[in-house]
């Protein structure tokens, strides 16, 4: 259970945050090359779930993988770790990955939350004096709220079956269950142990659990709805 919230609280906090700053910078923002932007962050969202755990299992190997090497090759090798291997990083080295493969694709979904505001709401806050960062808080936030609060929830539940896939196929629960989820605890005992029964009761709470945690999330997030 311990290991199940750290994953919900920081996967979805992480990637929420993420995915709404870089929604806003490459709706906003004045560069060249936007469009390939948008593409590479999209990118993880046309890869399979299992392919991307398969990935970064891959890229964490301690010896042949691309971010020891990497870290060697710029002279930071003291900095290399057992990353899948460590029970103090191991949850972080999953829940990174978790991020990284979601951020792409609630980033398009704001980005078109923010694309059907009114530029003119824009221009009469740039003519009242506001910065783009005031505009980003006092406009464009409070218009996507509706958006970020469904899709917050819609994270929160599909997290708990992500970590599940993560876990099994990066660690397998490992090292000692430093990294083990209340879903693959429940794979393990209704199929690895045979214990049917409780690993049916414990599908059981994990529904509850995610019930109970959606609806606290909506009654938090709740807040009047503003149109333009």
């Amino acid at each position: 259970m311990q290991n199940s919230i750290a994953i919900i609280v920081l996967v979805t906090l992480c990637t929420i945050f993420f995915a709404i700053m870089f929604g806003a910078i490459l709706h906003r923002g004045k560069f060249k090359g936007k469009n390939f932007f948008r593409i590479i962050f999209y990118i993880p969202n046309i890869l399979s779930i299992v392919v991307i755990a398969g990935i970064f299992g891959a890229i964490y190997n301690p010896s042949t993988g691309l971010l020891n090497t990497f870290l060697d090759a710029i002279g930071l090798g003291f900095l290399k770790q057992q990353w899948m291997g460590d029970q103090n990083i191991v949850l972080y080295s999953i829940i990174f990955a978790l991020i990284w493969q979601a951020i792409g694709y609630y980033m398009v979904m704001y980005m078109a939350s923010m694309a059907a505001i009114p530029e003119d709401l824009y221009e009469a806050a740039s003519l009242d004096g506001a910065t783009e960062l005031q505009m980003f808080f006092q406009v464009t936030l409070p218009l996507i709220w509706s958006n970020i609060r469904t899709t917050l929830t819609f994270y929160i539940i599909s997290t708990i079956n992500l970590s599940f896939l993560f876990v099994q196929v990066m660690s397998n629960g490992g090292p000692n269950g430093h990294s083990e989820v209340f879903l693959n605890y429940m794979y393990s005992q209704a199929y690895g142990s045979s214990v049917y029964g409780y690993g049916m009761a414990i599908g059981v709470v994990v529904f509850i659990f995610s019930f109970a945690l959606a609806a606290i999330v909506n009654k938090i997030t709740d807040r009047e709805v503003l149109e333009f």
